[in-house]
C-alpha cells in the first residue's frame, strides 16, 4: 500500500516509521527538516506521569493572577482573542469537573501506553544513547505554597497509581547539586525519562525510516483530492501525489488542511519559547521545574534549555522574546552555576484542542484518511504511541485501546 504521511515532526515521523516497518511504501511530506518544528524545541521529557488535563478547575481560577504577572507562565495577544474566544469557551466547559475526570482517564490510558511504544523505537532505532531514566524534578522554596501546588497532581497520581516521591531539601540536593540550597522541597516523578536532545531523536527515527525504503520530499501539502469517500490523492506545490492511505499529522496546520474537507476542528497554537543557555560549569542533570519561577530547565544538546509556558495569539505573531528574556535572572538563582549567556532563542507552535486531548483515528466519512493532530505539550511522549496506533488502524488490527475519547467529531468539551 502507498502511503502519504503529512507533517515530519516526532508524530509524523513515528507514523512514517510505523507504516514502513510495516512494509508499506511511503512517502513523508514535510517542506520543513524533520523534526526541526515544534517537536524540537521541548524540554525532552518523555511525560509518563502526566495525569492532569489542562482543561481543569484549579488553572481557569490561576489564570487571571498569572495573566498580570509579566513572568508569569501565561501570556494572552489580546487582538487574538475574538477568533479565540470560541476556543476558550470550549475550554472552560472542558475543565467542569465530571468532563476534566474524563479527560483524565483517556490521558492515562495515553500515557500507560507511550513507554512500551519509545521502548520499540530506541531498540528498532539506536537510540538508547539519547535516553536517560532521570525522572524528572518540581521544586519550591515554600514547603506552604508547594503543598498547595502539588495537592492535585499528588491525588491523581495517587488515583491512577504512578509512582513519585516527595524529596526534602537534603535529599534534593543530593540527588541534584546543581540546585541553589534554597529549595526545600520537591515532587520527583521518577518513572519519566529525559531526551538529550529531541530534534536527535526524531531524525534518529527518521533515519530508520529510510533504511526501510521510506522516502521524505520537502513539499508543503496545500489540500487534498477527493474522489468519493476517499482521498485519491495530496495536493502539494508541485503537484498531485496519488496514495491509498493518508495520514493528517501536521501539527497545528492540521486544521486549514482538515478544513478542505469540511472538518471542522477547534484546533489553537499554545505557542511556547526556549532559550538555549550557555551550560559552562552548571552540570544539571535533571529536568527541573521551578514551582515559583513557572518555567522548566533541562539540560538539552550540551546547554540549558528555559522553556516557558503558554502565549495565545495567532501562529502567524511575530515572537516576543522580551517575556522568556526576563526569566534568566530567575533561573540564574534556582541555578547558581548558569552563566545566563543566551545561545538560542526559539519559539514552537503546540497543537491543541480546549479538552487537552489529540485526535486519534479514522476521519470520520473519509475511508482512507487517518488522523493524528493536537498533542498539545505531550508530542514527544505519545508521538511513537501515535505512530503505533496508526499502523495499527492501516492493517486492521486492533490498537488495544478504545479510541472514542479521541474522535475528530467529539464535543470537545
Amino acid at each position: 500500500m502507498k502511503a502519504i504521511v503529512v507533517g515530519a515532526g516526532i508524530v509524523g515521523t513515528s507514523c512514517a516509521w510505523f507504516l514502513a516497518r510495516d512494509g508499506h511504501e511511503v512517502l513523508l511530506l514535510d517542506p520543513r527538516e524533520p523534526g526541526s518544528g515544534t517537536s524540537s524545541g521541548n524540554a525532552g521529557v518523555l511525560s509518563v506521569e502526566s495525569c492532569l488535563p489542562l482543561a481543569r478547575l484549579s488553572l481557569l481560577r490561576a489564570a487571571p493572577a498569572m495573566l498580570l504577572d509579566p513572568e508569569g507562565p501565561f501570556r494572552l495577544r489580546w487582538r487574538y482573542l475574538p477568533r479565540l474566544l470560541p476556543w476558550l469557551l470550549r475550554y472552560v466547559l472542558a475543565a467542569r469537573p465530571a468532563r476534566a475526570r474524563a479527560v483524565a482517564e483517556a490521558l492515562v490510558a495515553l500515557i500507560r501506553r507511550a513507554d512500551e511504544a519509545h521502548d520499540r523505537v530506541i531498540e528498532e532505532c539506536g537510540l538508547g544513547d539519547l535516553v536517560r531514566t532521570t525522572g524528572w524534578l518540581k521544586v519550591a522554596r515554600d514547603p506552604n505554597r508547594f503543598e498547595r501546588a502539588i495537592a492535585e497532581e499528588r491525588e491523581a497520581l495517587d488515583r491512577f497509581a504512578l509512582p513519585y516521591r516527595i524529596l526534602a531539601r537534603e535529599e534534593l540536593l543530593a540527588l541534584e547539586p546543581a540546585l541553589t540550597p534554597e529549595v526545600r522541597c520537591a515532587l520527583w516523578l521518577t518513572a519519566d525519562r529525559h531526551v538529550a536532545s529531541p530534534l536527535a531523536y526524531t531524525r534518529g527515527i527518521l533515519r530508520a525510516f529510510e533504511a526501510r525504503g521510506g522516502r521524505w520530499l520537502p513539499r508543503r501539502a496545500t489540500g487534498f483530492r477527493r474522489q468519493g469517500g476517499r482521498i485519491a490523492a495530496v495536493i502539494t506545490e508541485e503537484g498531485e501525489m496519488a496514495a491509498d492511505l493518508v495520514v493528517l499529522a501536521a501539527g497545528v496546520f492540521s486544521r486549514g488542511l482538515a478544513a478542505g474537507l469540511g472538518l471542522s476542528l477547534p484546533l489553537e497554537a499554545e505557542r511556547g519559547y526556549h532559550l538555549m543557555l550557555a551550560r559552562n560549569g552548571c552540570a544539571l542533570a535533571h529536568p527541573v521545574y521551578g514551582i515559583e519561577e513557572g518555567f522548566l530547565l533541562a539540560p538539552i544538546e550540551g546547554a540549558v534549555r528555559l522553556t516557558t509556558g503558554v502565549e495565545l495569539a495567532s501562529p502567524e505573531a511575530p515572537p516576543d522574546y522580551r517575556w522568556p528574556r526576563r526569566l534568566v535572572p530567575k533561573a540564574q538563582r534556582l541555578l547558581p552555576g548558569l552563566p545566563g549567556r543566551i545561545e538560542r532563542e526559539w519559539l514552537g507552535l503546540r497543537p491543541s484542542l480546549p479538552d487537552g486531548l489529540p485526535v486519534l483515528g479514522r476521519a470520520p466519512r473519509i475511508d482512507n484518511l487517518l488522523l493524528a493532530f493536537g498533542h498539545q505539550h505531550l508530542g514527544l511522549t505519545l508521538g511513537p504511541l501515535t505512530g503505533r496506533i496508526m499502523a495499527d488502524l492501516a492493517a486492521g488490527r486492533d490498537p488495544g485501546l478504545d479510541l472514542t475519547p479521541y474522535a475528530a467529531d467529539r464535543r470537545f468539551c
